[in-house]
């Protein structure tokens, strides 16, 4: 299947995933906030230019908040994501080109231990801009803090079982 057309067949399910299913389960407690979506930008490939990633982050984002009816939270956080998923990649990956050959990010890429730090990285800053948006507040640190770290543990989790159950096959780079 083409690249661009699985990455919309993504975009598409990503988000209804995240508004028909995950929006709707009764809150857990009030740190939980399930978010699986931001999964989409992780998933993207690595050669697509900064400028376009933010760009598809933002749009990625405003999509979200249209359907939840938030005024740009979503779209923030995936922005930011989006801008540092490059900085984060150049970081977790071997310098050297003709090492690495795979398209996108995915254990079978870049190795368990790098892609779940890769994860673990921009899923915190996904969830702490967005909480901080949300509460917008300074008083209580701790609800701050607690919900960051809880909100990031069950999205963590929710990437993992994913990953587990739609294992990727990665194809290689070609100098076609």
């Amino acid at each position: 299947m083409n690249e661009l057309v699985k990455n919309i067949i993504r975009f598409v399910v990503f988000i209804l995933f995240q508004v028909f299913i995950l929006n709707k389960i009764p809150p857990l407690h009030q740190f939980i906030s399930p978010y699986l979506y931001f999964l989409f930008l992780l998933w993207l490939p690595f050669r697509i230019p900064r400028l376009s990633l933010t760009l598809t982050g933002f749009i990625f984002g405003l999509s979200l908040d249209f359907f939840t009816k938030t005024p740009g939270l979503h779209a923030a956080a995936c922005t930011l994501m989006a801008y540092m998923r490059p900085f984060i990649i150049n970081i977790l990956i071997p310098k050297d080109e003709s090492d690495f050959n795979y398209v996108a990010p995915a254990p079978s890429s870049m190795g368990w231990s790098p892609y779940i730090v890769y994860i673990l990285i921009l899923t915190f800053v996904h969830n702490t801009y967005l909480v901080f948006l949300e509460w917008m507040q300074f008083g209580n640190f701790g609800y701050f803090l607690g919900k960051v770290v809880a909100t990031t543990g069950v999205s963590f989790l929710l990437i993992s079982i994913t990953e587990i159950l739609f294992y990727r096959k990665q194809k290689f780079r070609t100098n076609i």
